[in-house]
């Protein structure tokens, strides 16, 4: 991997073969804007209005990292920490959202990154676990056996 060249937004740490700088995966926004991204168009219950959030899908990212854990301990700024199983993870949710209606996310809009599940879609993303796991500010993410 490369070295991120502008300021880390996200470290990666624990389980995973792919890394930069020691033993964590680092990234800046232009290294996560390089890997495949996804939209969710969606309301959320901290927000007003359907809002387009643009990311890179979990599962896409922990797949170009060799994951090999079951358990991710996904932490903000703030030091909130919550746990999301590697298996409840799909394809295209949630992703690492870097964009709100097509603009970076500062730290007062809950950025520079958020979880995002397309809450709108399927009443299984409307509960209260779900709405736990959608952290914003989030920094880092420990991969856990």
């Amino acid at each position: 991997m490369d070295v991120p060249s502008g300021d880390v937004i996200l470290t990666v740490s624990g389980t995973i073969d792919a890394t930069n700088v020691d033993d964590t995966a680092q990234y800046d926004l232009e290294m996560l804007r390089a890997l495949p991204a996804a939209s969710i168009s969606t309301t959320t219950i901290w927000t007003d209005g359907v809002l387009m959030f643009t990311g890179v899908p979990l599962a896409s990212l922990l797949e170009t990292l060799g994951s090999s854990g079951s358990t991710l301990r996904a932490s903000a700024i703030n030091d909130y920490t919550i746990e999301i199983p590697v298996d409840s993870l799909e394809a295209e949710a949630p992703i690492l959202a870097y964009e709100m209606n097509g603009a970076p996310m500062h730290r007062r809009d809950k950025g520079p990154l958020w979880v995002i599940y397309p809450f709108d879609s399927d009443p299984k993303y409307r509960t209260s676990q779900v709405h736990s796991r959608a952290v914003w500010q989030l920094d880092r993410i420990e991969v856990v056996e």
